[in-house]
């Protein structure tokens, strides 16, 4: 899972709050009425551009260094994170359903000791992961 860092562009508004662009994200734009909502949205808008990247097969642009970035009047650069794991945590929780096998014998002493199938097959995979 990639962790990845672009640069915005947050613009103060005269009415208040900012909007944001990213320079290397073409169309990836939002805003926010505060600094921490513009930050909090950028963050999301990013996510959703490059998650939208990867699940359409697109290449990931290289961001550029943010010294490299010419701003106007008040605007000012920021680096916004992107770690699709966290990403993903956050927006994609929805339970899929997975058939598995196991022995009889095992099942039985499963069911007997009241374990949650589900819940042992996650912890076992984020310990395989290493997610834990």
């Amino acid at each position: 899972m990639e962790k990845l860092l672009y640069p915005a562009v947050f613009h103060p508004e005269e009415v208040g709050g900012y909007s944001v662009t990213f320079p290397d994200l073409l169309g990836c734009v939002t805003e926010g009425d505060t600094m921490q909502e513009a930050i909090e949205m950028a963050e999301d808008a990013l996510g959703i551009y490059l998650y939208t990247l990867k699940e359409n097969k697109e290449e990931v642009p290289e961001a550029s260094n943010p010294a490299d970035i010419k701003t106007e009047g008040r605007d000012f650069v920021s680096l916004i994170s992107y770690d699709e794991l966290e990403y993903l945590k956050r927006t994609d929780s929805h339970a899929i359903k997975k058939t598995l096998t196991i022995p009889a014998w095992m099942d039985t002493l499963a069911k007997e000791n009241n374990l949650n199938f589900s819940q042992v097959l996650q912890n076992a995979i984020r310990k395989e992961l290493n997610l834990a």
